[in-house]
């Protein structure tokens, strides 16, 4: 074996041992979401701290995979005959990623003095991975990227669960699936071929978020078929959400002084503009009765796909009418926002050119 991979192997040693000290941590404190907060609350205070800690890689978007199948398994005939009364409110996020541009860009690049490139992705609701892909591309600071999308992501899923609870009420304790030995083993079968097809289909073709979104489109043709009636085992979805929290937590491996003053400060704030605008958006959609109040906040709070999945499975939301408001968003970001950079990105420099 050679010295970098034993390096490696140790360090995601070290990593899942304090994993599981923070799931026994949680657990034993009563604490909510323990398979979630405890690895992510474990790893954080260790990569602040300076330890050597490694992500899980390739487990990690394995798992995801599990929470594209739990979402697939929700797309039911009843849901698409859903799909028009949901239309008005789904119609308004291509404005609120809008809204979201107008007030991001100009607060990361005159408050904090990014580059144009980084602003831009910075301030984009994609997903971390793609937002620093297209902010690479571009030329943006891949590392500010890195820190200020993992930072928007990680007070996004600590304050959900916190204003779900004391804001709506809701317990966090809904059933996330049954026991493993408690489901058919041929639905069993048909979920892993689903998630292994539709995650390595997804990315042969360049599917962005293939590990979500293949096994998600997979399952929800096996599901509008009548083929699949469940949802992952419990066992997997706990898995995910431990695998989750060891990522976001370790995305500040490395992390400076410097890095906090500004790149980590800036997500903060940043996230705090976002939730304003959320909290805007969410009561537009309740005042006018397009959404319960549970359902309208999880399908306007601007974090990551796999944590709102995750986060409506255990508030006992309707997963369904959650997810397509934030596929809607994940593809609208995807879709446009290269398009749009290259636009506004043009009309810049011939402004900058004229000034000149």
């Amino acid at each position: 074996m050679s010295p970098s991979r034993s390096t490696t192997l140790k360090h995601r040693a070290l990593t899942l041992a304090l994993a599981f000290c923070g799931v026994g941590l949680f657990l034993g404190l009563g604490l909510p979401l323990p398979f979630l907060f405890g690895p992510m609350t474990a790893c954080l205070l260790a990569a602040l701290i300076g330890l050597p800690l490694k992500g899980m890689g390739v487990v990690s978007v394995a798992g995801r995979t599990v929470l594209g199948v739990a979402v697939g398994a929700s797309v039911t005939p009843a849901l698409v005959g859903q799909i028009p009364q949901m239309a008005a409110s789904v119609a308004l996020i291509p404005l609120y990623i809008c809204v979201i541009a107008a007030v991001g860009v100009p607060f990361f690049r005159r408050v904090y003095g990014f580059d144009w490139a980084t602003s831009w992705y910075a301030a984009m609701p994609g997903g971390l991975q793609d937002m620093v892909i297209f902010g690479q591309e571009a030329g943006g600071d891949v590392r500010a990227l890195s820190l200020i999308h993992a930072t928007r992501v990680l007070i996004i899923v600590t304050l959900a669960p916190v204003i779900l609870t004391f804001g709506f009420g809701q317990t966090l304790d809904n059933p996330i699936g049954a026991p493993a030995a408690d489901l058919p083993l041929a639905e069993l079968a048909l979920m892993v071929a689903a998630a292994l097809i539709g995650w390595k289909g997804g990315e042969r073709i360049g599917l962005f978020g293939a590990s979500i979104l293949g096994p998600l489109i997979v399952t929800a043709a096996l599901s509008l078929a009548g083929v699949i009636h469940y949802r992952p085992p419990s066992e997997a979805i706990l898995t995910a959400q431990f695998l989750i929290g060891i990522g976001i937590g370790v995305g500040y491996v490395g992390v400076t002084l410097h890095e906090l003053r500004r790149d980590v400060a800036a997500g903060v704030v940043f996230v705090l503009l976002l939730a304003g605008l959320a909290a805007g958006f969410t009561e537009v959609v309740v005042f006018f009765g397009l959404a319960e109040p549970v359902e309208g906040f999880l399908s306007f709070a601007p974090g990551g796909q796999a944590e709102m999945t995750v986060l409506a499975i255990v508030a006992g939301a309707d997963l369904g009418f959650v997810i397509v408001h934030h596929l809607t968003r994940i593809m609208v970001v995807i879709t446009g926002a290269p398009i749009a950079a290259r636009i506004f990105r043009v009309r810049e420099r011939r402004r900058e050119e004229n000034k000149a």
